[in-house]
């Protein structure tokens, strides 16, 4: 299937136990689609598996505390676009500025 890996190659591949990716869906951590009674997770949201797998296993973090870095990370990015946003118009009105000083 072209965008998508199954559940089950996920398990094999990254030698994880199928509770924990249960887990992960159950949470609402990974997003899955289910065609033929079999579950896929998109390429797309593999770098979350992946980010959320080494924290589990590499850290020992249980589902809760994955569910509540996750949401902490979410708050971040969210922040950081907020920041980013604010810095554009920050420097647009600074560029208005420097052209009504100049008239």
């Amino acid at each position: 299937m072209d965008g998508r890996i199954s559940r089950e190659e996920l398990v094999k591949i990254y030698q994880i136990e199928i509770s924990f990716f249960d887990e992960l869906e159950e949470s609402g951590l990974l997003k899955t689609e289910v065609a033929d009674n079999i579950r896929y997770l998109t390429y797309d949201d593999l770098p979350v598996f992946e980010r959320l797998a080494n924290w589990h296993y590499d850290l020992g973090v249980n589902t809760p505390g994955l569910e509540v870095i996750s949401h902490l990370m979410q708050k971040i990015e969210k922040l950081q676009h907020e920041n980013r946003s604010m810095i554009r118009r920050m420097r647009l009105l600074s560029d208005r500025w420097d052209e009504a000083e100049l008239l």
